[in-house]
């Protein structure tokens, strides 16, 4: 097996490029500057390995950087005893190494003289510009993050709001995080854990949503060695003894080779090793290793069309693993990553894992965000329009899971709800788009819910949403989107209305669970009655109503909080408590009938309710029940009742029906749609009307609704105790 899985430590290198002595760069180093009509010894293979990926770069600016750096922290040293100029020099080699810009080398070179020296950033400023500047600035201010236990939170939060604006910012960061981990073994055990332990819950994940894999699958690798020993030896042991075998996966791919050379297909096979983690976690999976599992094939062609074309060979000439494909050319991952990724049986049995991708899909799969160079390098006029007015850059190359990341960091009312929901973002693996219904794409976790596209697309206007389209049907809250979807939130016309408790069970995005909960919190009333709600409205002893009925001599009768009129009951036996019953809820001029239950309330039903029938079939008494206002009902005040309305399914159905309602003056307090049956559809809307005597003249208004063919007062099914 190759260096790269047998030594995690090992820098990652072109074929044939010597090995690179940091210590022999650190003793040049001492030698100081050299003249200025070439570039300096110890920058020569940053220099190599940076024009073998711009081969037109300017050199110069580089030397520059490195005269600065070098002057500025000389006589400085690493705990390594090492020259402390050996540090910034193999950040940016791995940066190099990776096809990193010029621009990001020069920051990188430059990146720890601020914060450890006395250079300034007005004199980086002045020698470099302010794209080096503005690279240097946001790296010191990583620097001053303290990683301790208690301000992890805090200090991690600063640092996403350094570097977002930026992402070369963060690719700085993270080589700067490698080189330190290569060189880890000069600390305190406890230092290195500690290290060590944030690098894989927080860095790890970052270098995987910049799409970064070379450097992600080191920095585990590295990770892994110091926090899981154990494991990492055993598994080193099992890559050991790996290498005294035939590797099957040869054979394999000189098979593939004449397949594809066969089909005069022009493509590269790989023998591509996994790295120890990889390899810890096939076998976990899987048990015992075979010999195929300690690597993968990988094929590189020139265009996209290629691809396919060695897909279907090897699926032709193969037996595929149908199960193993995935077709990431097509839906690209979050993080930029494409390939096509299938499974072949070789002889005896033997399964061959296959990586398909092009040659630049393959640098952007390494190197990420790195590979796609200098996201400012753009004409004049675009630079002007990307500017906005508060200085901040918009950064064309940042992923949209940065972009929300950022969002929500700044409404997470404390460190500890950020630190959690950041673990829990990051360790979503993959990423959906949808759509909104003006065109507009949503990026959304994978598995998240219509609760997210809520929040996504409307921020805190989504605590008014009431249920949604998807495709075009109407579909619950609760509904899981897949890739592709169009969905509309639809809102409440009521302002004050706001999400339940049962909502936080369906956010996936750290935007919506905090935008609920921080609702929740601020109405401790609202929140509470809504919990436990159940969906047709609660039993009987916890009713919904707009407000509590107070008791009089002989009946309840109350106002709002407003000081407007509330429909009122009467019942026989004075001072009894009256509740109108929550699974029928009676409006003037409703026949009405009471019944006692505990605590020695009455709670009022209608007369064609099915608890009352099921009540006096259980020898319950009944108590005389009658509305106030000596039977003027028609000037019975505002009340809450809960209507059904069946349709057949139609686009814009619900927001018609919504419409309906709010034109009639009705408030929406809750909303359920069922999912649709044979084209049919029922909701279920409970209702706060200003006067009892609109309620007909509103059933008549949704039962105009196209596609609504009825509209009844709900019946539902409760007990009563």
């Amino acid at each position: 097996m190759s260096a790269e899985a047998t030594n995690p430590g090992a820098p990652l290198r072109k074929r044939g490029r010597p090995r690179i002595d940091l210590r022999r760069i650190g003793r040049v180093a001492l030698l100081g500057p050299v003249s200025r009509d070439r570039l300096p010894d110890a920058i020569g293979h940053v220099a190599d390995a940076h024009r073998a990926h711009h081969p037109d770069a300017d050199l110069v600016i580089l030397r520059k950087a490195y005269v600065l750096a070098e002057s500025s922290h000389r006589g400085q040293m690493r705990k390594s005893g090492e020259p402390y100029i050996t540090h910034p020099l193999a950040v940016t080699l791995i940066l190099a190494e990776l096809g990193a810009e010029t621009t990001t080398l020069t920051a990188s070179l430059l990146h720890d003289t601020v914060e450890d020296t006395e250079v300034t950033l007005d004199q980086v400023r002045e020698q470099f510009g302010e794209e080096v500047c503005y690279l240097v600035d946001g790296v010191t201010k990583l620097e001053k993050v303290d990683y301790g236990a208690a301000a992890e939170p805090e200090t991690f939060r600063k640092m996403l709001v350094a570097t977002g604006n930026d992402v070369r910012v963060m690719s700085i960061k993270l080589a700067d995080r490698l080189h330190n981990m290569r060189t880890l073994g000069v600390m305190r055990p406890e230092k290195q854990a500690r290290i060590a332990k944030v690098t894989r819950d927080v860095l790890i994940p970052l270098a995987e949503r910049l799409g970064v894999q070379a450097l992600k699958t080191e920095l585990e690798d590295l990770a892994f060695a110091i926090l899981r020993p154990e494991e990492y030896e055993h598994t080193r042991a099992l890559i050991a003894g790996s290498g005294g075998t035939e590797d099957p996966l040869t054979e394999i791919a000189e098979r593939v080779r004449t397949t594809l050379r066969d089909a005069d297909i022009s493509a590269e096979v790989l023998i591509r090793p996994r790295h120890f983690v990889s390899v810890h976690r096939v076998r976990i999976k899987r048990g015992e290793l075979r010999g195929t599992d300690f690597g993968r094939l990988l094929v590189l062609v020139s265009e996209d069309a290629d691809c396919y074309a060695v897909l279907g060979e090897l699926h032709t000439c193969f037996t595929p693993v149908i199960s193993e494909f995935k077709d990431f050319i097509a839906a690209p991952k979050f993080n930029l990553y494409q390939s096509l990724h299938t499974a072949v049986v070789g002889r005896d049995g033997a399964v061959a894992e296959v990586l398909i991708r092009t040659h630049q899909m393959h640098k952007v799969a390494e190197a990420g965000v790195v590979a796609l160079g200098n996201p400012y390098t753009l004409d004049s006029t675009a630079a002007q329009q990307s500017e906005p007015a508060d200085g901040e850059r918009a950064d064309p190359t940042r992923p949209g899971w940065l972009s929300r990341l950022l969002d929500w960091q700044e409404s997470a009312p404390d460190p500890d709800t950020f630190w959690t929901t950041l673990h829990a973002d990051l360790a979503q693996d993959r990423e959906i788009t949808v759509f909104s219904t003006d065109g507009g794409t949503l990026g959304l976790p994978a598995g998240a819910s219509c609760v997210d596209a809520a929040y996504a697309q409307y921020g805190d206007e989504a605590h008014g949403c009431i249920g949604a389209r998807v495709n075009g049907r109407l579909a619950t809250l609760s509904t899981v989107l897949s890739d592709g979807d169009t969905v509309q939130p639809l809102l409440s016309q009521d302002a004050a209305s706001g999400p339940s408790p049962d909502w936080l069970d369906h956010a996936r995005t750290a935007a919506a669970r905090i935008a609920i909960t921080g609702w929740l919190d601020a109405h401790p009333e609202d929140a509470q009655a809504l919990v436990g709600q159940p969906d047709p409205p609660r039993p009987q002893s916890q009713p919904q109503q707009s407000q509590p009925q107070q008791p009089t001599d002989e009946a309840s009768s109350g106002r709002s909080k407003q000081g407007a009129r509330v429909a009122s009951v009467a019942v026989d036996g004075p001072g009894t408590a009256v509740r109108l019953a929550g699974c029928c809820t009676p409006v003037p001029p409703d026949e009405v009938t009471g019944f006692t239950v505990r605590g020695g309330a009455v709670t009022v039903h209608r007369q064609e309710c099915p608890a009352v029938a099921r009540m006096q079939a259980a020898g319950r008494p009944p108590v005389g029940a009658r509305w106030n206002d000596d039977g003027d009902w028609r000037d019975a005040g505002e009340c809450r009742v809960t209507l059904v309305a069946e349709s057949f399914g139609r686009p814009r159905l619900l927001a018609d029906l919504t419409e309906a309602i709010a034109t009639a003056d009705a408030a929406i307090v809750s909303a359920t749609v069922e999912p649709p049956s044979e084209q049919r559809v029922r909701h279920t809307y409970t209702l706060h009307i200003p006067d009892a005597a609109g309620l007909p003249a509103l059933m008549r208004a949704m039962r105009d609704v196209p596609g609504v063919y009825d509209v009844s007062r709900a019946q539902h099914q409760t007990s009563t105790t």
